[in-house]
């Protein structure tokens, strides 16, 4: 079908699971965040495992093609992966810059980093479980990784990011094996850090997709509207992304007023294209979000356009976010008849 719909990764947690006070008043969490979760630990999986329903049939519920898990048993987007593998020490971090330029406590290098076991697959076989629609599911990317990280064992970060995406590379062939349809690398430190990204991170990137079993993408933001206020107009390392091996590519065009043309740049790769300003807590109507994805038609494909939000979606209340989803959804079926 033309114009499918997707969240990025993340749906809001509920009030009854998570502190969300606390949770939107502190960076993205690097290493463990225990204190952050209501629930005691004994039942705290049972609650993530209802919670978690509840956020696939709120996404069926609105419409949405494409379903996420909502990353609801994660307390960031990247750490639940990056704590659990070798390599690191979590139990005594170390400290990095975010990319709003505070230090924050990271996973600590000191020895090679590898796989353990499988993180994600579990999750993956429960989103499967209870959706028949398309599932995705998403990893964060060796690139972020190793600038989240404090590097304590490796002659440079750029030999850090390689096993990172070994790692990475191991848990996707799990992923692809589990039923995925699509598994997606978070890489927001290309956009961040476009020396690095350009360095060494395409390649590190380049090295976790080899061999690939199904379908890839590759999401770059400018983080989250909730912490990170000021957007510029147009993306520091975006054409380069050309060079990447996976078959999406998910971008943030709405808070940002995205100038689309830089699409044309990446003709051949499908385009998730965010188009809710999870800025504003206003809700658009369909028909805004229809303006949005005909912004982008001039200069991408239709047949190579999912429709998604910009991300962070999990900071949003829960009666806004359902809303701004349903939407999206509306507003793609606009445009889906539109052209057929």
């Amino acid at each position: 079908m033309l114009l499918p719909t997707s969240l990025v990764g993340s749906y809001c947690q509920p009030e009854w699971l998570i502190d969300r006070k606390k949770l939107a008043g502190r960076f993205p969490p690097r290493t463990r965040a225990k204190e952050l979760w209501r629930i005691p630990e004994e039942f705290l999986a049972e609650a993530q495992d209802d919670a978690t329903i509840a956020a696939i049939k709120l996404q069926e519920e609105a419409g949405l093609d494409i379903i996420t898990d909502g990353e609801i048993r994660r307390e960031s987007y990247s750490n639940r992966f990056a704590t659990a593998l070798d390599g690191v020490d979590i139990d005594n971090p170390g400290t990095a810059l975010d990319r709003s330029g505070h230090p924050n406590p990271v996973p600590r290098i000191t020895g090679r980093i590898r796989r353990k076991h499988a993180v994600e697959v579990d999750d993956m076989n429960f989103l499967k479980k209870h959706t028949d629609r398309k599932v995705k599911i998403t990893l964060p990317g060796p690139f972020t990784m190793s600038q989240q990280a404090q590097n304590d064992h490796y002659p440079s970060l750029a030999e850090a990011a390689m096993d990172y995406a070994a790692a990475v590379k191991e848990e996707i062939a799990d992923l692809f094996a589990a039923g995925a349809d699509v598994v997606q690398l978070d890489e927001p430190y290309m956009q961040a850090r476009p020396e690095a990204a350009e360095e060494y991170g395409l390649e590190a990137l380049n090295a976790a997709l080899e061999g690939a079993a199904g379908t890839t993408a590759v999401h770059i933001c400018f983080g989250y509207a909730a912490i990170i206020h000021e957007r510029p107009s147009g993306y520091s390392f975006l054409p380069q992304m050309k060079g990447c091996s996976c078959n999406q590519i998910s971008i943030e065009t709405a808070q940002s007023d995205l100038d689309t043309s830089v699409l044309e740049e990446l003709r051949g790769k499908t385009i998730i294209l965010g188009v809710l300003d999870l800025s504003d807590m206003t809700i658009e109507t369909p028909e805004t979000v229809a303006g949005r994805i005909r912004r982008a038609l001039p200069h991408a494909d239709a047949d190579k356009i999912i429709v998604a939000p910009d991300c962070g979606l999990k900071y949003l209340p829960r009666d806004v976010a359902f809303g701004k989803m349903k939407a999206m959804a509306d507003g793609a079926a606009i445009v889906r008849a539109e052209l057929s």
